[in-house]
């Protein structure tokens, strides 16, 4: 039974080691292009460039604390809980802070756009006179 208990044990660390390195590794990709594509979308003057970036590391940063909540699965040491807990409640805070960001942008962008229609409505009465 010890033998068995042991092999399963070893069996989920080897899936949850895996499956670490693939959040990381996806994690890492998304932050990657949502920088290259919100650096073109700059360039281009693409005024809605903050959100997409915003977004983009959102969800990348999802994707490696994902992963650090599956190394909780195979740490042996309460100092190694600690670094992980840390590194979550760090990347927790980030992802707070950039849905924060992304709220304000979201609503500065509808202010514009509400500016603009205000603007636009007295032209638009005074071509129909």
């Amino acid at each position: 039974m010890e033998i068995l208990e042991h092999s399963l044990e070893e069996i989920l660390e080897s899936i949850a080691s895996i499956a670490i390195i693939a959040f990381e590794f996806v994690g890492v990709g998304i932050i990657i292009y949502s920088g290259i594509t919100a650096l073109l979308k700059m360039v281009r003057r693409d005024s809605e460039v903050k959100i997409h970036l915003a977004k983009g590391l959102a969800m990348g940063l999802e994707f490696k604390m994902g992963s650090e909540i599956l190394r909780t699965v195979i740490v042996r040491e309460w100092a190694e809980i600690g670094i992980v807990a840390g590194i979550i409640a760090l990347r927790a805070g980030l992802a707070f802070l950039i849905h924060w960001e992304i709220r304000e942008a979201e609503k500065e962008a509808e202010r514009k756009e509400h500016e603009t229609m205000k603007e636009l409505k007295p032209e638009h009465n005074a071509d129909e006179n």
